[in-house]
């Protein structure tokens, strides 16, 4: 990660930490610039005695909570969040999002609309036009059915469809923390993200879609070397 890169992720995580009250239960999203969140937040629960609540998306997640002492609880046992701070791997010009990069979107989506309120943060490499220009869409599928959700995919116009490998010593597939496996789908641009996430949602098979609706998003905190900007919904 170069320098601009990382000074650009720890200001939007810095932001997002700013959104933080004492009392509030955290949904802890995946991924590099959300581990940085966690550092500077448990910096700042150790300055000023916050008593927060967290909720994590992922077994890494849940590790690095555990590794700066937060207190940990699960969705079963507070199912209405305060606020759940995430990050995606592409947002387009109305707030939808790309995630999935880490295999972790079907529990992070779970976790992000159960929140009042959810927080975007993001690097600007992240910041498209519209979905699908820089990013495949990961979907969570049933392994038994990958070739009967694959020939559904192409038939809504995908042009490119990858089972996603494991670790390079590792044979087959990835395999998800729920058992399933991912299928990294290419489209054209897409003009209604929100009716395509409802469209792949309805194929036998199908766990999960990694396109987020904008309308389940407050803001985007986006990291420049710089400065921050803040997106909201139009």
């Amino acid at each position: 990660m170069s320098k601009d890169i990382r000074l650009a992720k720890e200001r939007a995580a810095k932001k997002a930490v700013e959104f933080i009250k004492d009392g509030q239960i955290v949904g802890v999203g995946s991924g590099t610039t959300v581990e940085l969140f966690i550092k500077i937040l448990a910096e700042r629960i150790k300055r000023e005695g916050l008593d927060i609540i967290t909720i994590p998306t992922s077994f890494r997640t849940y590790q690095l909570l555990a590794e700066y002492n937060f207190k940990i609880a699960s969705l079963n046992e507070y199912p209405d969040l305060d606020i759940a701070i995430d990050g995606a791997d592409e947002v387009d010009s109305h707030l939808n999002l790309i995630k999935g990069g880490g295999a972790a979107h079907t529990l992070e989506k779970i976790v992000d609309y159960s929140a009042r309120d959810f927080i975007v943060i993001v690097d600007y490499r992240k910041i498209s036009n519209k979905l699908c220009e820089k990013r495949y869409i990961p979907i969570e599928v049933i392994p038994i059915a990958i070739k009967r959700v694959t020939k559904e995919l192409m038939k809504m116009g995908a042009v490119d469809v990858r089972l996603r490998g494991g670790e390079p010593n590792k044979y087959g597939p990835l395999i998800t923390e729920l058992g399933n496996v991912i299928l990294d789908t290419k489209f054209k641009p897409l003009e209604n993200p929100e009716s395509m996430e409802r469209e792949i949602k309805t194929i036998p098979g199908v766990v999960e879609v990694g396109i987020f609706s904008g309308r389940h998003v407050s803001k985007v905190i986006v990291g420049y070397p710089d400065r921050v900007e803040m997106l909201k919904r139009k």
